[in-house]
């Protein structure tokens, strides 16, 4: 079963090595989707494949890398429509901050 989550993730999450990390991660998963920082310190992402790859991916973003602190991760239902942002032809994006 294929699903589709949106986080949000706020503390030390920037200047650390965070979106690399996601994007790494995500990769090693076989997962679709996106990263970027956000402009009020947050970093976003959004995740689809199988069910059991994306919690666990859901699970690393709360630690993070070395160096980073997760103070609060919000997750949320995603869709297919959340995957629009990508780069053509990425399976994975590191995003531009919004």
């Amino acid at each position: 079963m294929s699903v589709t989550r949106h986080v949000l993730l706020r503390g030390r999450v920037h200047g650390v090595g965070f979106r690399a990390f996601v994007e790494y991660a995500a990769l090693d998963q076989g997962l679709e989707g996106w990263v970027r920082n956000r402009r009020d310190g947050s970093v976003e992402a959004v995740f689809a494949g199988p069910a059991a790859a994306v919690a666990q991916m859901v699970d690393a973003c709360r630690a993070g890398p070395p160096g980073a602190r997760v103070d609060a991760l919000d997750e949320r239902e995603g869709s297919i429509a959340d995957l629009k942002p990508r780069r053509p032809g990425e399976r994975f994006s590191v995003l531009p901050t919004a």
